[in-house]
């Protein structure tokens, strides 16, 4: 296993992140109305690779990017680094709890990224959300979910929520499983550091992060199907079946 980080390189960390999180929430207000949807990804990209290296994390990237829409991607969620990890990988527009518009800085940044919040007791809310979800779809969007609706332990997973598939089924879209995993860079075992479940709170999993090296973040690509007269539900159950073989290190995701 790679040796952790000293309290005081931890600290060095958290100093440069910091910096960085402001200076994307500049660019935000200052850049992202002039730019053009591609050079706005291209800047969220960059952007979250710049930050992946500051916190020490390896992105590695297993199967094809997808490079437009319409798309929706769904994947197994471990961490609040899932979302930097992925838009690291290719940028997307996420599909998020409502409670991370309370998270100070964290909602600025979510907000310039296009998020769109869902209140994940309200059905109501969810309906309204579908909709949203496939009116972005039919606009060309890449849209992510996270259908377990919460974080795991990044070696079982939960059952898949299948509400917002409905929005792939009426926009006529794709759906894109993928997996994450985090993994030592040395041994190639899985690495705990990230993890952001149970009584774990935001700031120590974040603190966690930053005193781990060796760090790798594995994304690994499947191949985008269709609903193929499948209802939401039945579909729901076959992704979480390739989600959970996406997860299994070693697996090919073409």
């Amino acid at each position: 296993m790679s040796a952790g980080r000293s309290r005081a390189g931890a600290l060095w960390r958290l100093v440069r992140a910091t910096g960085h999180v402001l200076h994307g929430l500049w660019i935000i207000r200052s850049e992202f109305g002039k730019l053009t949807p591609a050079q706005t990804q291209l800047m969220v990209r960059e952007w979250t690779r710049q930050m992946l290296g500051i916190l020490g994390v390896e992105l590695v990237v297993q199967g094809t990017p997808p490079t437009h829409g319409p798309l929706l991607q769904v994947a197994n969620h471990i961490s609040w680094l899932d979302i930097l990890v992925m838009n690291a990988a290719q940028p997307s527009r996420f599909v998020s709890k409502a409670d991370v518009r309370h998270w100070p800085v964290i909602r600025g940044l979510a907000d310039g990224a296009g998020t769109l919040y869902i209140e994940r007791e309200s059905r109501r809310d969810a309906m309204r959300v579908v909709h949203q979800v496939a009116e972005r779809l039919r606009t060309q969007d890449v849209i992510s979910v996270f259908p377990e609706g919460t974080t795991g332990d990044g070696q079982t997973l939960l059952t898949f929520h299948a509400n917002l598939l409905q929005a792939a089924i009426a926009a006529g879209a794709p759906v894109l499983p993928m997996a994450l995993r985090y993994a030592d860079r040395d041994s190639g075992q899985r690495s705990d550091a990230p993890l952001f479940i149970g009584d774990t709170t935001l700031f120590q999993s974040i603190w966690s992060t930053l005193r781990a090296d060796g760090v790798q973040a594995v994304v690994r690509y499947g191949e985008p199907q269709r609903d193929h007269g499948r209802d939401r539900r039945t579909w729901a159950q076959d992704l979480r079946t390739e989600v959970a073989r996406l997860m299994q290190p070693g697996q090919a995701g073409d």
